[in-house]
């Protein structure tokens, strides 16, 4: 939702914050939904004794999100980004397969 231009400043501000609070619950959301999928893998790969880390996985997910992103964001940074949700999946699987 884009502010009026007929609101103050403070307001469109205000609707601006909202809309990213919004946003915000939604990512951590789609995140832990994500994690489920992610501990799911970890305990197929502990019972298949395959390794947590599989680089050309990773590519075909950079691939992925690269092809599908239409910006504003440059791929670079969705790049980056995913790099560091990867870096942490990768923590949670190491973590739940040594518990489970």
């Amino acid at each position: 939702m884009i502010p009026s231009q007929n609101e103050t400043p403070e307001a469109r501000l205000a609707t601006c914050r909202e809309r990213i609070d919004e946003l915000d619950r939604r990512l951590v959301a789609l995140l832990n939904e994500r994690t489920a999928v992610v501990e799911c893998i970890g305990q197929i790969k502990k019972e298949a004794q395959l390794p947590v880390y599989e680089p050309k996985r990773e590519d075909a997910v950079y691939a992925n999100i690269k092809a599908n992103n239409h910006g504003p964001l440059p791929d670079d940074a969705v790049q980056r980004i995913f790099e560091r949700i990867m870096d942490e999946m990768r923590k949670i699987q190491k973590e739940r397969m040594v518990l489970k």
